[in-house]
């Protein structure tokens, strides 16, 4: 077997349908199962057992995956050194962030671009973390209490979530009034809200739910638009003006904001000098990370 049999093999180890693998090998889900019939035959044994929930792997689907996990963490390691050699502030550099963090601070970015001309940013916007250790992005912002083992890097700031609603809800409903009278946002039953129904029941016992979605953009909308209240990072909920907060802090769900890399990539020039250009760059934008006053571009 080649090493593309065994990214086969491992995708589907690792996700469990012919869909997510396909997905996360970026090929057609006919593919992945024509790959893995022919892995199969080729081998003469059974990889996989095809059930209800997915596919389950065998033992010798189990033994094949250990074996296509170490050889890939052994590539990824050996390119990462290699990356670690370049002098030139030069070449791709992949940055992994969420959707609202970059739409509070894009001049966080933006002056890193301006800074070094050379060096291609590819930007992946997205709410399902990536894994630095398959490298499926070389550098991370990510708003965790406690990075992953395996992973160096340094702490940026920490960000505070309060509930916003539309200045137009508020009159509706009534400036001071308890948080059960007001209406709310949830995600929908697909999501694991199980955090937001424990804190409803004990800070806004019988508050009603006027909308569910599985789409944080949509809940957004939902917000301004008066149709309820959520959730938002004080960064984010201040520079509305068409927002205000109704008094309720999620003090324990304060996120700290790290910007991560891999060991063996911590002395590439291309990532040490954008973590150090983030790492300065958010200084300034301390006291509305943690929800006191507000800096960001987006008021202008």
């Amino acid at each position: 077997m080649d090493w593309d049999d065994l990214r086969y093999v491992l995708a589907l180890h690792r996700e469990k349908t012919l869909s997510d693998a396909a997905a996360t090998l970026g090929v057609s889900r006919s593919t992945v199962g024509r790959r893995l019939k022919e892995a199969e035959e080729r081998l003469g044994v059974r990889l996989f057992d095809r059930t209800e929930e997915g596919f389950a792997a065998t033992a010798a689907g189990d033994e094949l995956a250990e074996t296509a996990a170490r050889l890939e963490a052994e590539i990824h390691m050996t390119e990462g050194r290699l990356l670690g050699r370049d002098a030139e502030l030069r070449g791709r550099l992949r940055v992994s962030t969420v959707d609202f963090l970059f739409a509070g601070f894009p001049e966080v970015f933006s002056s890193f671009i301006r800074r070094y001309p050379g060096v291609e940013v590819t930007l992946g916007v997205t709410n399902v973390q990536v894994s630095l250790l398959r490298r499926e992005a070389d550098v991370a912002l990510r708003l965790e209490n406690n990075p992953a083992e395996g992973l160096v890097g340094r702490r940026v700031g920490r960000l505070q979530f309060e509930a916003y609603a539309a200045r137009s809800l508020v009159e509706r409903v009534g400036h001071g009034a308890p948080l059960a009278d007001f209406p709310w946002l949830h995600s929908d039953e697909r999501s694991d809200g199980r955090w937001l129904d424990n804190w409803l029941a004990r800070n806004a016992p019988g508050a009603r739910v006027s909308l569910r979605s599985d789409d944080f953009a949509v809940r957004r909308r939902a917000l301004s638009a008066g149709i309820g209240v959520t959730f938002l990072a004080c960064f984010e909920g201040d520079a509305d003006p068409g927002l205000v907060r109704v008094g309720a802090r999620l003090s324990e769900e304060a996120r700290d904001l790290w910007v991560l890399t891999l060991p063996e990539l911590r002395n590439n020039s291309r990532i040490r000098a954008f973590m150090d250009h983030v790492h300065e760059a958010f200084k300034p934008h301390q006291r509305a990370l943690e929800g006191g006053s507000f800096s960001s571009p987006l008021r202008t």
